[in-house]
C-alpha cells in the first residue's frame, strides 16, 4: 500500500514537521504485527524512512500442511 499526501507547508517547515511525524508514525506502527516502511520525501528532496520487520515469523506451509488446509473439489 502506498499513501502520498500533499503539503501546503514551506519547504523549510517541511523539514522540520517530517521527522516528528515520522517518529509519532513509526511509534504507532510498531505496536503492530505488520511489517512497514514509512518513507517521507518532502518538496525540498529531503527523505525521511523508519522501517520495522514484522513481530511474527513469515507463515510457512509443507505440501501435507497444505493439503489439509485447502478445501477438496
Amino acid at each position: 500500500m502506498e499513501i502520498r499526501f500533499v503539503s501546503s507547508l514551506t519547504p523549510e517547515d517541511e523539514n522540520t514537521f517530517a521527522p516528528v511525524l515520522l517518529k509519532a508514525l513509526g511509534a504507532l506502527l510498531d505496536q503492530t504485527p505488520i511489517a512497514y516502511t514509512l518513507r517521507i520525501q518532502t518538496s525540498g528532496m529531503q527523505v525521511y524512512q523508519h522501517s520495522n520487520p514484522s513481530a511474527e515469523a513469515p507463515m510457512s506451509f509443507t505440501s501435507d500442511s497444505l493439503a489439509r488446509a485447502l478445501p477438496r473439489i
